[in-house]
């Protein structure tokens, strides 16, 4: 196996690492890239392969974030991640868990120091040890962020075990709920203490604020939706691990809506419309 193919035999997970640090797939991509011209410059001489991509991928991200924090405090509005479309889901509940869109608003709390331990150690296996030698700190202070990191986490942990035949069920009623404007069928689909989060990026309209409740997130859902194009289409997706729908105008995506269902209810709707985080979806 040559360079090339060996980086390529880690493009999966070097990217992973770069889109739950970062909740962007344009930016994943970026790091891939980058990732990928050192790596050219530096394979001869690196022995773990694995543990080298790491290092590089996440220095590369902690840099990223550390210039975007304040464009971030200044986003206008709700920030969720660019949605990411799966064609074939890990069976590794963690892995999975971690992509999806509650799990990396939750991220959104943490420092980035904080995030990258927390996802090495506890998503991709890494000891303090090791993460010491990636982000240049000692175990004991590693240990400290991880403890830190898992406290905040914990303190929100999103829910994720829902059977698919569920997660299917409760979306084909939720578009025919919404479809239909029946207000009181939509609300029954929905925890008592739902929340609504949309991402327009001050680009085009959005809430800017979450909306909580089901009489709030199911009158807004039928205020929207009507003044959607007549030409929309509604394309069930798997986006981050979780059901949810894919907004087409003319072949383009226009929109997402992700679904976070907590055993036979809609705990968590989160709708993407900020088109600079939609650039990425091919119809």
């Amino acid at each position: 196996m040559n360079h090339v193919e060996l980086f390529e035999s880690y493009r999966g997970y070097v990217f992973g690492i770069a889109y739950r640090m970062l909740g962007s797939v344009m930016d994943a991509e970026d790091c891939l890239q980058e990732t990928f011209l050192r790596w050219q410059s530096h394979a001869e001489q690196v022995e773990n392969p694995r543990a080298w991509l790491a290092t590089v991928a996440t220095r590369w991200c902690l840099d990223q974030l550390n210039t975007a924090r304040h464009q971030r405090e200044q986003y206008i509005g709700e920030w969720l991640p660019e949605p990411l479309i799966i064609a074939a889901p890990s069976s590794n509940v963690e892995q999975l868990e971690s992509l999806s869109t509650a799990f990396l608003v939750l991220l959104e709390r943490l420092s980035p120091a904080e995030r990258a331990v927390f996802l090495l150690h506890k998503v991709f296996g890494y000891e303090y040890s090791e993460i010491a030698e990636i982000v240049g700190k000692t175990p004991a202070a590693c240990r400290q962020l991880g403890h830190r990191a898992a406290d905040h986490v914990a303190q929100a942990r999103p829910r994720f075990k829902v059977e698919p035949s569920v997660q299917q069920r409760l979306s084909e009623q939720f578009l025919q709920s919404c479809a239909t404007g029946d207000l009181n069928g939509l609300m029954s689909l929905l925890t008592e203490d739902v929340v609504l989060r949309s991402d327009g990026g001050g680009v085009v309209q959005a809430a800017r604020n979450p909306i909580y409740g089901p009489t709030a997130v199911g009158r807004f859902l039928l205020g929207v939706l009507p003044k959607l194009p007549a030409n929309s289409i509604f394309e069930p997706r798997l986006i981050n691990g979780q059901a949810g729908f894919v907004a087409l105008v003319d072949g383009q995506a226009s929109g997402t809506l992700i679904l976070d269902m907590l055993d036979q209810q809609i705990a968590g709707i989160y709708i993407m419309l900020n088109p600079q985080k939609l650039q990425h979806l091919k119809p």
